[in-house]
């Protein structure tokens, strides 16, 4: 069976120094979809620090991913990945679900 979200060698890699310099301790990390932008919907992240009920757990390169029960249908096989260019440095979400995303990439829909 396929993981709801895999991880990228570079965004494990990522998570875990970001993880490591939190003040607080940190089960993982947390994803979800919030309403938002002109699209619909926009990827959130934050830090786990506890498991909330009917969370789903997946655990990709020793990195603990928390998903929002109401985000699973929204993730299902997406691949997080963590790019660095010269201007910027930032997570990315290659989502298969996408069916469009707004011009300024904050936003997506289904």
């Amino acid at each position: 069976m396929q993981p709801i979200i895999k991880l990228t060698d570079a965004a494990a890699k990522r998570v875990k120094a970001l993880m490591s310099q939190s003040e607080q301790p940190v089960l993982g990390l947390r994803i979800g979809v919030r309403s938002t932008g002109c699209s619909g919907l926009g990827y959130v992240m934050d830090y786990a620090k506890e498991l909330r009920p009917h969370e789903e757990v997946v655990e990709d390169k020793d990195v603990r991913l928390y998903i929002e029960p109401t985000s699973i249908m929204y993730l299902i096989g997406v691949e997080l990945d963590y790019v660095e260019d010269k201007l910027q440095s930032r997570f990315v979400f290659n989502n298969p679900n996408e069916k469009s995303r707004c011009g300024c990439g904050e936003s997506f829909s289904v």
